[in-house]
């Protein structure tokens, strides 16, 4: 394992509060991932590809018009290669997740099918292959992050008399449950700590407080389990994170902070009126 004593040392503090941050995920990029070991590069990389995720639903639905967020593992022409190469039934290109090109290819090969949701197709195929990072605090941070998205999505559908099984991603025991149980806590009490938390956020009318409450509790998770990492990897990836919530909620007004939720909502709404339709 590799350690980065001059990066770290370097690094200002980052607080969740407001404070004007003197330290971009740009720069990040540019001054310390060249410093990486392979192996580490690999793990930050999934940090990066969350936002190829979001690139690459934009190019597919807006084409020329699509407005690219920066800042992820591939530029812009680089994921259009993606998509020719994928449309074309050529080979993936050289060092492309294999989950990316199997989205792409199955996205091309069931073009027009209204009924599938391709955000949660790529967001499982992200979670799976983020999950298998051999570094088990990353891979910790992956497996909680779809928990609480599907624990989040699985009581919006159930508030609103909607597929829970449609709307969760995922093949782990917390998904399986949410998609069975009609326990009100899903049966998770006993295994999800963080559940009471999650049902107490859900409550609130607020949709910024909320989606404040969720990076908070996001903060805290990336802070009691990197305790005892001082000078390697995790404790940079903890930083990326850090950085990039206080530059999301630099950025954020009271209109973007209502769309996860909306989407959320919407997409459900869709996911139902597909299936009666199915039924008919």
């Amino acid at each position: 394992m590799s350690s980065y004593y001059c990066q770290i040392a370097g690094l200002p503090e980052v607080a969740f509060d407001g404070s004007k941050l003197q330290f971009s995920v740009q720069q990040f990029k540019d001054e310390i991932y060249p410093s990486l070991s392979p192996a580490d590069a690999r793990c930050i990389d999934l940090f990066f590809l969350a936002r190829d995720n979001a690139n690459i639903l934009e190019l597919l639905r807006k084409g020329e018009n699509a407005r690219i967020v920066q800042c992820g593992c591939y530029t812009a022409e680089e994921l259009q290669e993606m998509i020719s190469s994928a449309k074309e039934g050529d080979k993936p290109l050289e060092g492309v997740p294999q989950y990316l090109h199997r989205f792409l290819v199955s996205y091309f090969e069931k073009e027009g099918q209204s009924r599938i949701l391709w955000d949660d197709v790529l967001s499982a195929g992200y979670y799976e292959y983020a999950s298998r990072c051999p570094n088990a605090f990353i891979a910790g941070w992956f497996a909680f992050n779809r928990n609480v998205n599907n624990i989040l999505v699985a009581m919006a559908a159930r508030k609103y008399k909607m597929s829970v099984a449609d709307a969760v991603v995922g093949d782990d025991e917390i998904a399986e449950a949410l998609r069975t149980s009609a326990a009100r806590d899903f049966g998770l009490s006993d295994s999800v700590e963080y559940l009471e938390e999650l049902q107490r956020i859900n409550e609130s009318s607020k949709l910024l407080e909320r989606e404040r409450q969720l990076d908070d509790m996001r903060w805290k998770w990336l802070e009691e389990n990197s305790v005892f990492n001082y000078f390697t990897i995790e404790r940079l990836f903890v930083f990326v994170q850090k950085i990039s919530i206080v530059e999301r909620w630099a950025a954020l007004d009271a209109e973007t902070g209502m769309q996860r939720y909306t989407s959320m909502v919407n997409e459900l709404k869709g996911s139902a009126q597909i299936s009666k339709s199915e039924k008919k």
